[in-house]
Formats: structure tokens, sequence, C-alpha cells
């Protein structure tokens, strides 16, 4: 190795050992705020869900009312309007099947009043796809 390779080589090494117990210094303070700020989060969240835990008190009949911008907003979806549709249908989908769930709830259990209790049919083994 040349001499002037190796005089360059030490010069960075020493660089490089100056500057490395301030970087490490620089990154623990970075870590410490960090840690603060999600032990504050942490705090806060646990005080809301305090105060949400409550009971909330019935106001008095004095005809004082809270103000309408207590109320929390309702969040904005960023939607497409082709994704904006296709939520729109998996909704109707997902009521139509509730609602077909409770009216079959409801059939059956107006029909389990009038029926001979007994076994209840199984389903066919074979699927109409033939698997």
């Amino acid at each position: 190795m040349k001499l002037r390779k190796l005089k360059k080589k030490i010069q960075q090494l020493e660089k490089r050992l100056r500057e490395g117990p301030q970087k490490l210094a620089k990154l623990k303070q970075k870590l410490q705020a960090a840690e603060a700020t999600k032990a504050m989060k942490a705090a806060r969240k646990s005080a809301a869900r305090a105060t949400a835990a409550r009971p909330i008190s019935k106001p008095s009949s004095t005809g004082a009312k809270k103000p309408s911008s207590a109320k929390k907003a309702k969040r904005k979806l960023n939607l497409s309007p082709e994704g904006r549709a296709r939520l729109a249908a998996a909704m109707k989908a997902r009521w139509a099947a509730k609602r077909a769930a409770e009216a079959s709830a409801k059939s059956t259990s107006s029909d389990d009043q009038h029926a001979a209790p007994g076994p209840t049919p199984q389903p066919p083994e074979s699927r109409p796809d033939g698997v």
C-alpha cells in the first residue's frame, strides 16, 4: 500500500472516530424524544378511554344545549368514483344478506312452533360443480 493512500485511510478513520460519539449522542436523543412522544400518546389515549367509559350524566333541563361543533366530524374517505361504486354495491349486498337472514330466522322460528320435532334434513354430499 502506498504511503499517501495509507495516510488518507488513517485520516478518514480518525475523522470517523471523532464523529462517532456525536452521532451516537444525537441518535440517543432522537430515541428518547420518540419514546417520550409515544408515552404521551399512550397516556392521552388511555385518558380518552377512561372518560369515554364513564357514564355520561344527563344535562339539566334548563335549556342549555351543547354547541353542534362538539360532535366529532365524520371522516371523509378518499375514494375514486369506481371505488365508491364498488363500496356501495358491497354495502347493499351486505344489507340485503342481513335482511334475508333476519327474515329467514323469523320464518324458521315461527315454523318451528307448528312443526313436529324431528331430525333436521342434511344437505346432499355432492356439489353442483361436480367436485
